[in-house]
């Protein structure tokens, strides 16, 4: 992430980011500061996509709401945020929202931590999501872990070999943290295919 100055307001940063030369990027107000989104590698990409397809094909199925991906924004107390992945539900929200930032904060935010990430600015985030009612889900893709932040509980650290439950927020939903965090692998030969 790249931090610009000064310090804005939420006000001011909801005009700032509706002007035409900003309209095209994906900025976070955190703290005050601009924050652009910037392009992530390709290991947490591929973690992101994988995360959001599992939780918007179980959303689908069930029919309880909706999913937004890298480019869905929400605001967050007097913070603007876009997390990888966010899951709304109807009965909170019967409808999308039409605004550039959500008004109504998330059920789900997933926050996959990639090394143009600051820690800081990660935990800033967490603490609002939780302060906002939003579990959120910290993806480490170097150490194979997710922390499941949720309001008025510890923090549960998953690891490898554990399995992410959706808990009350995704009822039904479970996946091994194996599964998110797999290798694709591609095999030489071209009968085999490509195994993800």
């Amino acid at each position: 992430m790249v931090h610009q100055t000064p310090i804005l307001t939420a006000a001011q940063f909801d005009e700032w980011v509706m002007r035409p030369e900003n309209i095209e990027r994906d900025f976070e107000l955190i703290n005050g500061e601009i924050v652009e989104k910037m392009v992530s590698n390709q290991k947490s990409s591929r973690i992101a996509a994988r995360l959001l397809a599992l939780i918007d094909t179980h959303v689908m199925q069930h029919n309880i709401g909706w999913v937004t991906d890298a480019q869905g924004g929400y605001s967050i107390g007097t913070e603007r945020y876009i997390p990888d992945a966010a899951y709304m539900s109807k009965s909170r929200q019967p409808e999308p929202s039409e605004d550039a930032y959500n008004p109504v904060a998330p059920d789900l935010a997933v926050e996959v931590v990639s090394p143009t990430d600051s820690y800081k600015d990660v935990s800033r985030k967490v603490s609002h999501y939780r302060a906002a009612g939003t579990t959120a889900w910290v993806v480490l893709p170097d150490e194979q872990e997710i922390e499941v932040h949720a309001p008025g509980q510890p923090v549960q650290v998953l690891r490898l070999n554990d399995t992410l439950d959706g808990g009350s927020i995704l009822v039904g939903f479970s996946v091994p943290l194996t599964m998110i965090f797999q290798h694709s692998k591609t095999n030489t030969s071209a009968s085999e295919g490509t195994n993800i």
